[in-house]
């Protein structure tokens, strides 16, 4: 069960549309990207994108999260085409990966994803953006030997994000790189609170202009050769000759190989892979949403499985829900679900009608966009917040940042969550909450008593039990035994008081205090620095199970 809230499909279009066209520019070049990225068809990317929009989003309970090819998979689809041979073979190994994610729905295996912690979350979101912005630099200074979408340290090209900011000093283009400018300029502009306030720019979206603004430049500057842009620094859909020449494009899967067993290993390697990122990245867009809304997980990772049937029975790529595309629906003001629906459309209409005038956006335009996307990400404000919570968040918090920028997203998320595991394991974690139901009246007040000691392992518990509540409901949260709540609980908290607002559940916390839940760290140096005071033989009582 997932929180209620009161909006429909249709009901916030207003919003809806503008941010779909925002996320439908961001994954053009990001669909295109990954698939070359990947080893496999252009166009291959773009159906993974279509049915990201039109399938998966109208499966899925997520109301903000964008699906769609990721560039996490990029390796693994490139090494498993070229193992198996074929392309339409890999297809095969897609359609059985969807199948085994929808039995993971059915398993309800969605409840690993609540297993992350905030810290390693956050720094997630960090890390991606940061990788954002190093990686789109040298695509606005024209060098795009790199393809969209490649978020690893190590790239195909055998450079890696740092040695290709230096490289691309040798390639500047002067074209993209003025377009570049202009088009941030554009979007920081729109930005601006007075921009905010003009009922015009509410309608027309900055990256919209800012895309516009680009394709001019560009037709400009084609009458001078000194910054023309090449054919290379371009959007580049495959253009079809007629309707018949576009369908052409879909690939079946090759179902001859069904009994070969190297498509069931790869199978349940992209299963695994993908509902582990696409489990990550709904934690990340649920804590990014505004309205609180929490996504059922089970149902996403069979929504996910659907879409990866369909997209492997019509020739596209694997897809996972993605934290850019999503992160950019989010800050362009996406409402529900919609959203990520009219951004598949808008894919398969200009796929089929307008792939000529898609061809003319600058990557340089597009990379503008993402700045703005990684920035709001990463933002300097984020690293003093993690700071001030105290040592056992800022380091899986920096952790993971750092793996994610050197390494790649699994594997940076892994590092983090090491770090995490091991402050846990140095702590005594018990039951996170009593509840009796035999004293418990239908209808009447709500009494959870929370334990002594309350760590993030306990999220997907307390999580539930919280989604559980009927609307309408009176709560009592009783903190008054509990000595130490991790701070992952205290926000899963916090978002549900808010979200109860619109749920007409009415919240009473009793017993919480700021000395007692946000500074035991503090408490541990004053007991020791108090036991080394009275010396080694005197008593002292410290509680190692109060620090989290």
């Amino acid at each position: 069960m997932h929180a209620k809230h009161k909006s429909g499909f249709f009901s916030h279009l207003g919003s809806d549309l503008p941010a779909s066209m925002v996320v439908f520019l961001v994954a053009v070049p990001l669909c295109l990207g990954i698939a070359l990225a990947s080893g496999a068809p252009l166009f291959s990317g773009i159906i993974a994108g279509i049915v990201g929009g039109l399938v998966v989003a109208l499966v899925s309970g997520s109301p903000l999260g964008v699906s769609g090819p990721a560039a996490g998979l990029a390796v693994i689809v490139l090494n498993s085409i070229q193992e198996l041979g074929t392309f339409e073979s890999f297809l095969l190994a897609v359609v059985l990966a969807g199948v085994i994610q929808v039995v993971l729905g059915v398993l309800k295996a969605g409840v690993i994803g609540y297993y992350f912690p905030s810290s390693v979350i956050k720094g997630m979101l960090t890390g991606i953006g940061i990788i954002i912005i190093l990686k789109q630099i040298p695509h606005a200074f024209g060098y795009d030997r790199d393809p969209e979408g490649d978020l690893a340290f190590l790239q195909p090209d055998g450079q890696n994000t740092f040695s290709e900011l230096i490289n691309m000093l040798n390639f500047i283009s002067p074209g993209a790189l003025a377009i570049a400018l202009v088009s941030l300029f554009i979007l920081i502009l729109w930005e601006r609170p007075f921009m905010k306030k003009l009922p015009t720019a509410k309608i027309i979206q900055g990256p919209l202009v800012a895309v516009a603004a680009g394709i001019g430049l560009q037709l400009l500057f084609n009458s001078n050769s000194a910054v023309a842009l090449r054919p290379d620094q371009l959007v580049s859909i495959p253009v079809a000759d007629s309707i018949v020449g576009f369908f052409g494009q879909f690939t079946a899967p090759d179902f001859s190989q069904i009994l070969n067993s190297q498509i069931y290993v790869i199978a349940f390697t992209i299963a695994i892979v993908a509902s582990l990122e696409t489990l990550l990245c709904v934690e990340a867009t649920d804590r990014l949403d505004p309205m609180k809304r929490i996504t059922p997980t089970n149902r996403e990772l069979i929504a996910q499985g659907t879409g990866n049937i369909i997209s492997g029975l019509i020739g596209g790529l694997p897809i996972t829900q993605v934290i850019v595309r999503s992160s950019a629906n989010i800050q362009s003001g996406g409402k529900t679900k919609a959203a990520a629906f009219f951004h598949g459309f808008l894919l398969l209409v200009s796929a089929l009608a307008i792939p000529k005038v898609l061809n003319l956006i600058p990557l340089a335009s597009l990379a503008a966009i993402l700045f703005m996307v990684g920035y709001k990400l990463a933002k300097p404000a984020l690293f003093t917040e993690m700071y001030k919570k105290g040592r056992a968040q800022f380091i899986p918090f920096i952790v993971t940042i750092v793996g994610i920028v050197f390494t790649d997203l699994l594997v940076g998320i892994g590092l983090g969550m090491l770090v995490a595991i091991f402050h846990i394991l140095w702590n005594n974690y018990r039951t996170p909450y009593h509840f009796d139901p035999n004293t418990h009246v239908q209808g009447q007040l709500i009494h959870i008593q929370l334990s002594e000691d309350v760590s993030f392992l306990n999220k997907a518990g307390i999580m539930h039990t919280l989604n559980q509540i009927p609307d309408g409901s009176s709560v009592v949260i009783d903190a008054t035994n509990t000595k130490t709540i991790h701070l992952d609980v205290l926000e899963i908290i916090d978002d549900f008081v808010e979200n109860a607002k619109t749920r007409d559940i009415s919240v009473k916390i009793e017993g919480m205090t700021d000395d007692e839940v946000h500074n035991p760290v503090e408490q541990f140096g004053r007991a020791i620095l108090s036991h080394s005071a009275v010396g080694v033989g005197a008593k002292t009582n410290v509680d190692l199970s109060r620090l989290n």
